[in-house]
């Protein structure tokens, strides 16, 4: 099956598993949010957030129990930066403005 991994094409078996298709396309799912490396997916079956990773629509999927589709996209990464816009609408409450763009 074809899909697509952070933008570039990727191929796995039929009936795999998000986790086992990035897995064997890139070694890793994702990198630790706290900077301590890369992760590869804990518990495997659905009941930790180790393998978060995030469809084409930026939403966030368990890999170890989503299936994968033909021509999907998926994300190791959020695909928008919440951080930055988390911060600017920080600064905009501190500031005292009500409206935030």
């Amino acid at each position: 099956m074809s899909f697509f991994l952070d933008g570039e094409p990727a191929s796995a078996l039929q009936d795999d598993t998000l986790l086992v298709a990035v897995l064997q396309n890139r070694g890793s799912v994702r990198a630790s949010e706290f900077g301590d490396g890369k992760r590869a997916g804990f518990c495997l079956m659905g009941a930790c957030q180790d393998c978060w990773i995030w469809d084409g629509a930026g939403k966030r999927v368990r890999a170890c129990s989503t299936p994968l589709a033909e021509g999907m996209t998926v994300f190791t990464h959020p695909p928008h930066d919440d951080w930055s816009l988390m911060t600017a609408f920080s600064a905009h409450l501190q500031a005292g403005e009500k409206d935030f763009p």
